[in-house]
């Protein structure tokens, strides 16, 4: 233990020594830089004095109320923060200033070829809303922050689309959309981006997978309607059960059904009614036709027997008596 912090204490002293060097050297070097600054300074205010009133039009600028100006003084930039919205002074020669827009803006993410988790290629495009929140950091922290970030929105959008199904893809566009702006604003914020909304705009499917989709769906679709029919059908079976059983109770339940049918049919006005009648009118009416019939079939045959009969009776005297004796 004394072994380790013996050999704990040189490192220790030996970072402090370097970072009280960097102090030193940096101190240095803003007392150098101090002092040019302010000899450059001077030397620009003597010549805008000398070329007045020229040198008012390049000393005072103007930015518009959705601007804001970041002043930089011999590359440094200058204390106090962006000037805006309004008139701001800077010196000839020795200050730039860059302009920065805080309105929202759009852009449309290129198509992009992804990869779903379920092994599915699909083509997605998106757009992106985006705002400034800090113009400092826009304009130190990051080269070109409106480049930056449409880059990082395409990448974005390859990384969390990679992680989801095609159903999912599908039906939860909010929640990837929601999830894509998220980490968006996470990575531009040290730029002072403020990523505001993302939104899927549309996910192109191979046409060979939409056919299969669609024959899927029709499937499905054919599939409930089969269902449901034959549900209609067993509860319709059920009712037709249910209403015979009450018309057996009832015959006359039976009669007004047929009435009730009768008066329907004459309601759409046609010149040709069939009416049924029941089996229980027609029984007697039949039984009285073949009785009459009967009787008809037999009156013929008596009457033959009779005629037969008198012939014969009437027939019998006038037969052949047989050979008469001669005569003298």
């Amino acid at each position: 233990m004394t072994g380790a912090t013996m050999e704990a204490t040189p490192s220790t002293s030996t970072q402090a020594v370097l970072i009280n060097d960097d102090k030193r050297r940096t101190s240095a070097e803003a007392d150098s830089i101090g002092c040019v600054e302010v000899l450059a300074t001077v030397c620009s205010i003597v010549l805008m004095v000398l070329t007045l009133p020229i040198s008012l039009f390049l000393c005072f600028k103007v930015v518009q109320e959705y601007e804001r100006a970041v002043i930089f003084r011999l590359g440094r930039l200058r204390s106090g923060g962006a000037r805006g919205p309004g008139v701001f002074f800077v010196l000839p020669c020795i200050d730039n200033y860059c302009k920065v827009d805080l309105r929202t803006v759009s852009f449309d993410v290129p198509p992009q070829e992804v990869l779903t988790r379920d092994s599915v290629t699909v083509s997605v495009d998106a757009v992106v809303y985006y705002r400034i929140r800090d113009p400092l950091n826009a304009v130190v922290q990051v080269a070109n922050y409106s480049h930056s970030t449409r880059l990082l929105a395409a990448t974005t959008l390859r990384n969390v689309l990679g992680t989801r199904n095609l159903s999912e893809l599908l039906t939860e566009r909010e929640a990837i959309s929601h999830s894509m702006q998220v980490t968006l604003d996470e990575a531009t914020d040290p730029w002072g981006v403020q990523v505001e909304r993302v939104e899927i705009k549309d996910v192109s499917l191979p046409d060979s997978l939409q056919r299969s989709m669609a024959a899927e769906a029709e499937a499905a679709r054919e599939a409930r309607a089969k269902v449901i029919a034959a549900e209609g059908e067993m509860k319709s079976s059920r009712a037709l059960k249910e209403a015979s059983d009450i018309m057996c109770e009832s015959p006359a339940a039976l009669q007004l059904r047929y009435l009730q049918t009768l008066s329907s049919i004459a309601g759409e006005k046609n010149s040709t009614i069939v009416f049924p009648l029941p089996i229980e009118l027609i029984g007697p009416l039949m039984n009285f036709t073949s009785s009459l019939g009967v009787q008809r079939t037999t009156a013929p045959l008596a009457q033959a027997q009779g005629v037969r009969s008198t012939t014969t009776s009437t027939s019998s005297p006038s037969a052949d008596p047989g050979p008469q004796p001669p005569s003298e």
